[in-house]
């Protein structure tokens, strides 16, 4: 059994894999402090709670906060007895190596999302990933991530909107029922929400149009069913695609180790 670990700087993602069927997935808030004994009781809890008795023997870590892989490490070492994949690391291979600036770090989120989205949806894609930043991976014909676009998060505007005007709310982003708002919390999220469709569509009109080739677009990420609802914004909507990706990228290693 794989179990398969997507950090992010919000949540962090444990999913079991048997195969190609995912067991079980679960959420939990990102802390750097967690230890590895932490992650085991709380994991092996809601594990028991699903009926999965599934023993682990391998392990997968794609992580965009660096201080977090080390107690994950000692998590697959000490209660799994393997030594994890860890995306981005040279000892785990990606199916197409990556085309940008010598010297460039791509985010591992973003290598597992290209790999995941190459093998559903074949090249010419970009890849709109509503996390705590808003990213746009572009991937090639051939499954090369080739780069992308970096835009604030949906939650961290509306923080900062909060934060840097005294007299604005806190509100919770949804889809309002008219553009214009009527009230305070209404506004705010219509020019939140609007505002993103707005960026999401020109940054994919740019991208196509510089890449000169037509280009499916998918969406995935926490907020990516709220935008969904808009027409003709995304081609498609991926609900596990990073956890897809991690369980494509573990099995290419174990296949090309097999090899050998």
């Amino acid at each position: 059994m794989l179990l398969a670990v997507d950090c992010g700087n919000t949540n962090t993602v444990f999913a079991i894999w048997d195969g190609e069927q995912m067991l079980g997935h679960w959420r939990t808030a990102t802390e750097w402090q967690r230890t590895a004994d932490q992650y085991y009781v709380w994991l092996s809890t809601l594990m028991n709670l699903q009926g999965i008795h599934a023993k682990i023997t391998d392990v997968i870590i794609s992580s965009t906060v660096p201080r977090v892989v080390f107690n994950l490490r000692v998590l697959a070492d000490r209660y799994f007895q393997t030594r994890p994949l860890v995306v981005g690391k040279p000892e785990c291979a990606l199916p197409v190596a990556v085309r940008v600036d010598e010297g460039t770090t791509v985010g591992p989120d973003r290598l597992v999302n290209t790999v995941a989205g190459h093998h559903k949806y074949g090249g010419d894609l970009i890849v709109v990933d509503f996390g705590t930043a808003t990213t746009f991976d572009v991937v090639a014909a051939d499954g090369a991530y080739v780069g992308g676009v970096i835009a604030p998060g949906v939650n961290l505007s509306l923080e900062a909107l909060h934060h840097a005007a005294a007299a604005l709310p806190h509100v919770d982003i949804s889809k309002p029922q008219t553009v214009i708002g009527t009230n305070t919390v209404a506004c705010m999220q219509s020019g939140v929400f609007w505002g993103y469709v707005g960026l999401v569509r020109e940054i994919c009109t740019q991208i196509r149009a510089e890449a000169d080739v037509p280009m499916t677009i998918i969406s995935t990420g926490g907020l990516a069913p709220l935008f969904q609802q808009t027409a003709e914004l995304f081609d498609a909507y991926e609900d596990d695609l990073t956890m897809q990706g991690l369980r494509l990228i573990h099995d290419y290693n174990k296949d090309i180790g097999t090899q050998v």
